[in-house]
């Protein structure tokens, strides 16, 4: 299991709602990890997933992506079904979960309100998104959980969203990077039926058919 902030540092003060956030759940939350939420998995890797925030009392609490909410339910699950991922997801960063070629991070690092961030803070953080995705020498498929993740994704790697505009099983070439468009696992998609389990391991069936043909490229 591997961790790095790479450029976020633990008391980032870019985004004052978000620093007042962090500081109100740390009055009320002392033991949860209340800081910008570093990526899972290695920089060598050739897959990234992009999500959209850490969930209050998922990521914000474990300090890893995905862990400890419904999303990481759906979204480890799958990585496991199809060799992405080994070990045993607990829904804690101790479980020993490995990613492999695989690296996961969010669009903004730090939990927002209502899980939603605003532009200014999507702007902000995004920053810390484009570095990452520089800094990964042989990345070459992208997987974006939600339109905002896409958005954000698609406009860093030269891109614009109102000509190729967000849905889910979108493919895109864009540059050196395959971008892979989904609806993002939360509850609600899952639970409205908008995202279904089948649905999701097709994405990331495709991801893996993907890899395949961009290997050794």
């Amino acid at each position: 299991m591997v961790f790095d902030q790479l450029h976020a540092p633990p008391f980032c003060g870019l985004c004052p709602r978000l620093c007042d956030f962090r500081a109100q759940n740390a009055l009320k939350n002392p033991s949860y990890h209340n800081a910008p939420v570093p990526s899972f998995g290695d920089l060598s890797a050739r897959f990234l997933i992009v999500g959209l925030a850490p969930g209050l009392s998922g990521a914000n609490a474990t300090g890893r992506p995905f862990t400890g909410d419904y999303a990481g339910q759906v979204l480890y699950p799958a990585l496991m079904a199809h060799g992405l991922a080994l070990g045993d997801y607990q829904a804690r960063p101790e479980d020993g979960l490995r990613l492999v070629d695989t690296r996961i991070t969010n669009t903004v690092r730090c939990v927002p309100p209502q899980n939603q961030p605003t532009p200014a803070e999507i702007r902000t953080c995004g920053d810390f998104l484009a570095q990452e995705i520089q800094a990964m020498p042989h990345l070459s498929v992208i997987l974006t959980l939600g339109k905002v993740a896409y958005d954000t994704t698609l406009k860093h790697l030269g891109g614009n969203p109102r000509q190729a505009s967000f849905a889910h099983g979108v493919v895109r070439q864009q540059g050196h990077y395959t971008l892979i468009a989904s609806y993002h696992t939360s509850r609600y998609n899952m639970n409205t039926r908008r995202l279904t389990e089948a649905m999701f391991d097709a994405i990331i069936g495709t991801v893996v058919e993907t890899m395949k043909h961009t290997a050794g490229k």
